[in-house]
């Protein structure tokens, strides 16, 4: 049984391992040069904040404790006001629950090392893929040296939210694909380490919430900090000049300026990104040729999810190929009908807590709500548990998440009813 996975990314490097414990013969096929040699594409990381989901799958295979020893570990949010004190918001009610800051480079060339490592794995760097028979599992690669052409058993594209296995099965008319691009870019921005220390608290996730926009900061191991801009489109253009750009930093992010020495460098020269969400239909062909990931179903980046929803699909199909006696053909349509529902229901989640991040978080009335939420946590322990919990260090099904997340507001709606009511009637009773 010969294997292709077409991406050596974090999902296509993940899966590498955990299908060489199948005794198969995995061949990883990676348009780029070794990412573990090359220079990385500058602007371009967007820290990953990896939780419970991507560590369960990290679990599986033993590498927890290597992937994760750089990791940093962020109990919360870091509210960053325009004027007046920072506010800390703690993700959990105990307050010592935490999502960890990784880089996504560091992620990637650890896990490419441990598949290329794992017995009968192979990579074959820039490869990139132009042609596709997904019956016959017949490819065609562009290389270096001209095109070659292979044969696998199985094609599986792990190659993200640009697939070039969706694209061919789109040309084939085997799938079809609705791209819903957010209507906001992201440029990256760094804070180095000052005199050696974090400059900001590196045990937090950092917010800069400006309504229609928004900053956040994630801690790297160097002690310096990785700023992604989530700004409307076609904002970055109309800063051109140094002293355009500071100026609007020192109106509408004040305490970045001292801290981001190569701010208007990096402002100017690093690439603006697009960011949105991918719905692929069906997400496999023939038994054979399969899309998962970011190449079935990518997703916009503001719950943290986007590799830990992606590692979880790695998971979901290794139990697939359990249930099914390793069958591939019954493996892959069962691996879409149990993912479909939950993958639909984190991409709903991610957008909707761009909103939250962007506009709420800074708002007194959304600060009383999370207390009010938190004090519920800790007087009904494991009966009322919050979206953000459930997602980040639970391995419910997102679709389940979002189920009993709103079980949960009835119930509490119900019981908001009947208080009310009962304060009346005694408010009656008195007054009578």
């Amino acid at each position: 049984m010969k294997v292709a996975i077409v991406g050596a990314g974090l999902t296509g490097s993940l899966l590498a391992c955990f299908l060489a414990r199948r005794g198969l013969t995995v061949t990883l096929y990676e348009r780029r040069p070794d990412p573990r040699v090359s220079q990385e594409e500058r602007g371009r990381s967007i820290n990953l904040a990896i939780s419970e989901r991507g560590l369960d799958a990290l679990r599986r295979i033993g590498l927890v404790d290597e992937v994760m020893a750089d990791a940093l570990p962020m109990k919360g949010r870091m509210i960053h006001p325009v004027s007046g004190p920072l506010d800390f918001q703690a993700y959990s009610a105990s307050g010592d629950r935490a999502i960890n800051s990784i880089s996504r480079g560091a992620l990637n060339n650890a896990l490419l090392s441990a598949a290329s490592a794992a017995p009968g794995v192979s990579v074959e760097f820039e490869h990139r893929l132009v042609e596709l028979d997904s019956a016959a599992g017949q490819m065609v690669f562009a290389t270096p040296s001209g095109k070659v052409s292979v044969a696998a058993d199985v094609v599986l594209g792990a190659d993200g939210a640009g697939s070039a296995v969706r694209e061919q099965l789109l040309a084939e008319g085997i799938v079809a694909e609705d791209v819903d691009f957010l209507d906001y870019g992201y440029k990256e921005l760094s804070i180095p380490a000052a005199s050696g220390e974090f400059a900001l608290d590196p045990g937090a996730l950092h917010i800069w919430p400006r309504g229609t926009s928004m900053m956040i900061a994630l801690p790297n191991p160097d002690r310096s900090f990785t700023c992604t801009l989530f700004w409307p489109a076609g904002s970055f253009d109309a800063l051109t000049s140094t002293t355009a750009i500071e100026e609007h930093f020192r109106v509408n992010y004040p305490d970045l300026l001292p801290l981001a020495p190569d701010l208007v460098d990096d402002y100017l020269n690093n690439p603006v990104g697009v960011l949105g969400t991918v719905h692929t239909l069906p997400w496999q062909a023939h038994g054979r040729t399969a899309l998962l990931g970011d190449a079935a179903h990518a997703i916009v980046p503001f719950y943290g999810q986007g590799a830990n929803c992606a590692f979880e699909d790695v998971v979901e199909l290794d139990r697939c190929l359990d249930d099914t006696g390793g069958s591939w053909a019954r493996a892959l349509p069962l691996f879409e009908t149990r993912r479909r529902e939950n993958t639909e229901a984190i991409a709903e989640m991610a957008l909707a807590n761009f909103v939250e991040m962007r506009d709420k978080v800074a708002s007194p009335v959304f600060r009383l709500q999370k207390r009010v939420e938190h004090a519920l946590e800790r007087l009904l322990p494991g009966t009322y548990v919050s979206r953000y919990e459930l997602v980040s260090f639970s391995t419910t099904p997102y679709a389940e998440v979002q189920r009993r997340v709103h079980r949960q507001h009835q119930l509490l709606g119900a019981a908001a009813v009947a208080s009310a009511g009962v304060l009346l009637g005694l408010v009656r009773r008195r007054r009578r």
